[in-house]
């Protein structure tokens, strides 16, 4: 009698949990859209660095949705990188980016390459981060 009581409960408690599951939504947000390359320099990047201007990274794909950055470059210097797109589809990825994103936007900046730590708590976003970095890097010939 107690097994049947056991595998009972365990049953309910499974289907509790399985029925209780969310999955997240694919969805993002672009902070605004992105442009190619502005400013003075070179429109590939792949034939001289560029001097000043602007320049977007490939969108990477993450497992809650893309990640995009764009860099400014002044003097053929990285000045700094703002995140245009990542996750934002629940609640979740709003809590988890709005601390991640600013914080990658930040080291990314300082170190001025996409050799940057992963914040805790966000690594597919961080992943995702240092992937388009280093394609904005590149088109800039920065890297």
């Amino acid at each position: 009698m107690k097994r049947v009581l056991f595998a009972f409960a365990g049953t309910v408690t499974g289907l509790v949990l399985l029925l209780s599951f969310k999955t997240h939504p694919t969805t993002t947000a672009a902070a605004t859209p992105p442009a190619a390359v502005s400013g003075s320099g070179t429109a590939s990047g792949t034939s001289s660095a560029t001097s000043s201007g602007t320049v977007d990274g490939d969108a990477a794909d993450t497992r809650f949705g893309p990640v995009q950055v764009r860099i400014t470059v002044e003097n053929g210097k990285l000045t700094s990188v703002t995140a245009v797109e990542y996750p934002t589809g629940n609640p979740r990825d709003q809590e988890i980016n709005s601390y991640a994103v600013p914080v990658l936007d930040q080291e990314a900046a300082q170190a001025g390459t996409a050799d940057i730590d992963t914040v805790s708590g966000a690594t597919y976003t961080s992943d995702g981060y240092v992937r388009s970095l280093q394609s904005a890097l590149d088109k800039a010939g920065l890297s």
